[in-house]
């Protein structure tokens, strides 16, 4: 159990999802160090009942009084009206004494380092850590904790936390996302319930099929569960083990947490000669919550069959449930002191802290003297305070009286006194904002939101409107570069260092930029690495896609042209500024944004996706691999929904991931007009699955309509406008 300031804490942190007022307080009744929760707003589990502000407030004090830490979810990416209202958000429980933030979105992050010092902040899983260069990027920016992506592998995680130093928060027990986390645009593509927002509809758990197969549940993890591995997982240097589960009930938090708190304390006092989990306690954390089965994860496997749910679990052990009253009382020591003609007096303390308070006066009795057991009898009716007496001494001086209500006041005074002594170490006074600066920030920001569309315009005249393809494979890219109307190209990053490529982008008369892998784990950094002379002289810049990549070229000095794409999630302009600082040049415009929002964010200077089949999942687990073995080929497959929708799967063997694709292509030739009003600086057309010939066709609408001002036919195809008109909530 984690003691007070000032004194030594396990090395170990058992870290508790708390989705309700009564799941904290069954969580810090288990032993959790720790919990993190949601406020109203801006939390990864939208769903969930989450806490008000007085609620959460006295919460913050509640876990502070038993000795705990509280960690609050900022775990969503923010627009641009929610971003200027943060500030206001957070003050009461900074000055409350939360002791961390975690957060997804740069521009929260650069804003809460500035704004609130001596706050804690924890980069989410939903940054998609995957390797040491991202997390010295952030701890450049201030943050003292990652949680990285669940499916990093021990030695992954080891590491990290030798080459980093910082403190390593990793799930140990509950469900699993099929997607990176951070990388997952299903939900939001299909029904506009977006991941990054906290609302998640989890289409991933629907059952789907390969190729005319049965419909299989072939993305529904099972969940994790790695109490066996404890000792493993304190080796590796994680520092926090946390469990998932802010949707579930105070039983399962209590009892999930109860059983890491045992065997971490067990491991860590008994060692790994003597470690092992007792059938009656495996029993007892399976039954808790039975959905599809438990897996160890990734720690110790890159993917895999096994780690696939088929269904529910129907028979076996039954879930159980816990109807406890969750109640915990820190003992306190108290000395009262009782003497004829004198203010009673009450000295209380709990560890180091000591308070006295002063009551009514002690009377002479004119009866019966009242007796120190009827003293001590109602002096230990501490009720429903989160304190009780260990010890109590009662010094008594006189044949004395005092009525019971006095006895009662002063305990009252004594308790409350020692309870705010407790907890105000923790209270901090609102800092002293830049007023200076932030008045500059609002002049500026007047001026983007004032500027109309003429003035944007003007602006596009001045820096002529570039239209560019992304291309995919050697047929694209051929065509792509003999297209004298497109003005760069980028090539998909399992190509970038393919000899043929490099010949044909050699030979080019126009800008190429290579794409960075999606996600860039230990093994890609080698290759990248090895690769890395090819990578500066074959081509005119970068596209990123994650931060690992961004550290590893700001590290070699890389001078050439820096582009982010649209996963860095630029939401708003914070985000946007924040990646301005980092060194990148362009940043690709967000994806989930609608025109007004994308209008408020000022895309003059931005690159905008206008077609393409848009990846909705990253992930480490392959489609190929669990359907029809490991070739090592990279190839392309196709699921089909309970819709007939055909999502296509391209296996990067390269890399070690899938890339999940929607099922009908982002066009918007009808909406040119509205496109051009946004200025932007660039017009990205993203092409995947296409034949030359169908790319050639596409592409020549796009630059009769945007560079010509054509009105042209448009094909009577299947399409979406993706979020440009309904954004997300």
């Amino acid at each position: 159990m984690t003691k007070r300031k000032g004194v030594p804490q396990k090395k170990i942190e058992i870290l508790a999802p708390a989705g309700s007022l009564e799941s904290l307080k069954a969580a810090v009744c288990a032993g959790a160090d720790a919990v993190y929760v949601g406020g109203s707003r801006f939390g990864a589990r939208a769903y969930a009942d989450n806490f008000g502000e007085q609620e959460l407030l006295a919460a913050i004090d509640y876990v502070h009084l038993h000795g705990r830490k509280i960690y609050m979810t900022v775990n969503t990416l923010l627009k641009d009206q929610e971003v200027e209202e943060l500030y206001k958000y957070l003050l009461p429980y900074y000055c409350q004494g939360l002791d961390a933030v975690i957060v997804q979105d740069t521009g929260v992050l650069s804003l809460i380092r500035e704004w609130f010092p001596g706050l804690g902040i924890h980069i989410s899983t939903q940054m998609t850590v995957t390797g040491t260069e991202g997390a010295e990027f952030f701890k450049a920016q201030g943050a003292e904790r990652i949680v990285p992506a669940r499916e990093l592998s021990l030695e992954e995680i080891r590491s990290m936390k030798k080459e980093t130093g910082l403190e390593i928060e990793c799930f140990v027990h509950g469900a699993m996302c099929y997607c990176y986390s951070g990388q997952c645009l299903m939900s939001s593509m299909i029904g506009g319930r977006s991941g990054n927002r906290g609302q998640c509809a989890q289409p991933c758990r629907l059952s789907y099929s390969v190729e005319r197969q049965k419909p299989r549940e072939l993305m529904s993890l099972k969940d994790l569960c790695t109490i066996d591995m404890i000792p493993e997982l304190i080796e590796a240097g994680i520092d926090s083990f946390k469990i998932e589960g802010r949707m579930k009930q105070p039983d399962y938090v209590y009892t999930v947490v109860s059983m890491y708190r045992k065997y971490a304390d067990l491991y860590l006092s008994e060692g790994a000669a003597h470690y092992q989990v007792s059938a009656q306690d495996r029993k007892v954390l399976e039954g808790v919550y039975q959905r599809r089965g438990y897996s160890s994860g990734y720690y110790k496997q890159h993917n895999g069959k096994n780690m696939i749910s088929t269904g529910r679990v129907e028979d076996g052990i039954q879930e159980v449930s816990n109807l406890a009253n969750y109640k915990i009382k820190e003992k306190i020591n108290g000395k009262l002191i009782l003497s004829e003609g004198n203010r009673a007096k009450l000295d209380l303390n709990l560890d180091e802290i000591q308070v006295s308070v002063l009551g009514d006066v002690v009377q002479t009795a004119k009866n019966q003297p009242l007796q120190e057991e009827r003293i001590r009898k109602q002096m230990n009716k501490t009720g429903e305070t989160e304190v009780e007496f260990e010890k109590l001494e009662v010094r008594i001086t006189g044949n004395i009286f005092l009525p019971m209500q006095a006895l009662n006041e002063l305990r009252r005074q004594g308790i409350e006194a020692l309870e705010e002594a407790v907890v105000q170490p923790w209270h901090r006074q609102e800092p002293v904002r830049q007023i200076q600066k932030e008045k500059l920030e609002d002049v500026k920001k007047a001026d983007r939101e004032g500027q109309n569309i003429e003035e944007r315009q003007s602006i596009s005249k001045e820096n002529k409107l570039r239209l560019t393809a992304f291309v995919s494979d050697h047929a694209q890219c051929k065509t792509a570069l003999g297209d004298e109307r497109l003005n760069a190209v980028y090539v998909e990053s399992n190509l970038i260092f393919d000899k043929g490529i490099r010949e044909l982008c050699n030979a080019a008369d126009k800008k190429v930029y290579a794409a960075l892998p999606y996600i860039c784990r230990h093994n890609t950094m080698q290759y990248m690495e090895q690769n890395y002379p090819e990578l500066v002289t074959c081509y005119d810049g970068v596209l990123v896609r994650n931060y690992e990549s961004l550290q590893w070229l700001v590290r070699h000095g890389y001078d050439k042209e820096i582009i982010g794409d649209y996963n860095l999630y630029v939401f708003n302009t914070e985000s946007k500024e924040f990646l301005k600082k980092q060194g990148v040049d362009q940043y690709t415009a967000s994806v989930e944004l609608n025109d007004r929002e994308l209008q408020r964010l000022d895309i003059t200077d931005g690159v905008f996706i206008a077609y393409g089949y848009q990846p909705v999942m990253i992930t480490a687990n392959c489609v190929k691999k669990n359907t029809e073995g490991c070739k090592k080929q990279e190839a392309v497959l196709h699921l089909t929904d309970r819709r007939g929708k055909k999502f296509a799967v391209k296996n990067y063997c390269k890399y070690c991931y899938n890339v999940i694709y929607n099922p009908i292509p982002l066009m918007l030739l009808h909406q040119a007009e509205e496109i051009r009003r946004l200025c932007p600086a660039e017009i990205r057309l993203d092409f995947v699955t296409e034949s030359a010939k169908e790319m050639k066709k596409i592409a020549d609408l796009y630059a009769q309509i945007f560079l010509d001002g054509k009105q042209v036919e448009i094909p009577a195809i299947e399409y979406t406008k993706g979020h440009f008109k309904r954004g997300v909530k």
